[in-house]
Parts: structure tokens; C-alpha cells; sequence
């Protein structure tokens, strides 16, 4: 099982990027899936999260300019970001809860990509 995130870049303030990830592997069950990122110095903290069936969890910081979902057909999960500010520049890290048919069950991390917002 493997996630595998894409999407990041250099956008300037304002601009909008799509962080989208893949769930690939012998899997039962995605339970909930999600982003978060780490900035130069910082913690990683959670950005957004979306359960199953739906639900949306964000941070204070995003919220009203991210919006997560998933597709459970292709297993994915995609982060639409818009009006990006220079404090959302970091490595962001797609996450999953997953039931493998083989191995290993539980948390499992794409390789993250950077976001650049700069002029």
C-alpha cells in the first residue's frame, strides 16, 4: 500500500493550487483521509480531513479557501486551495487510515510535495 501525492508549486498570493494524492495497493477499506503540512522550523499540523462518508474537518487557518474531497471509486483525495497566502508555503503530506488485505493496517503517508507561495 502507498500514497502518492502531487500537485505542489510555486504560486503567487492569491493564486490557487490542487494538491490531489492515490491510494494504490492491496486494500480493504480507506477509513478517513486527509492533508497536512509542515513549514521550515514548525510542527506538522493537520490541514483537512474528510471521512468516509464525507465529513470535512479544517483548520481555522484554511478554512473558507481549502476545500477537501475524495473520490472513494479511485481512491483519492484532493485538496482545492485557493486565495494562498505566503504562510500556507510548506511540504504538505497526504494521509490515510487504511485496512490492508495484506500487511500492514493503519496510518499511512504520501512523500510530500512543496508549496511555494511567493511573489
Amino acid at each position: 500500500v502507498q500514497l502518492q501525492a502531487s500537485g505542489g508549486g510555486l504560486v503567487q498570493p492569491g493564486g490557487s493550487l490542487r494538491l490531489s494524492c492515490a491510494a494504490s495497493g492491496s486494500m480493504s477499506r480507506i477509513n478517513d483521509m486527509g492533508w497536512y503540512r509542515q513549514a521550515p522550523g514548525k510542527q506538522r499540523e493537520l490541514v483537512a480531513a474528510i471521512t468516509s462518508s464525507g465529513s470535512t474537518n479544517y483548520a481555522d487557518s484554511v478554512k473558507g479557501r481549502f476545500t477537501i474531497s475524495r473520490d472513494n471509486a479511485k481512491n483519492t483525495v484532493s485538496v482545492q486551495m485557493n486565495s494562498l497566502k505566503a504562510e500556507d508555503t510548506a511540504v504538505y503530506y497526504c494521509n490515510a487510515e487504511i485496512v490492508a488485505i495484506v500487511g500492514y493496517s493503519g496510518r499511512y503517508w504520501g512523500q510530500g510535495t512543496q508549496v511555494t507561495v511567493s511573489s
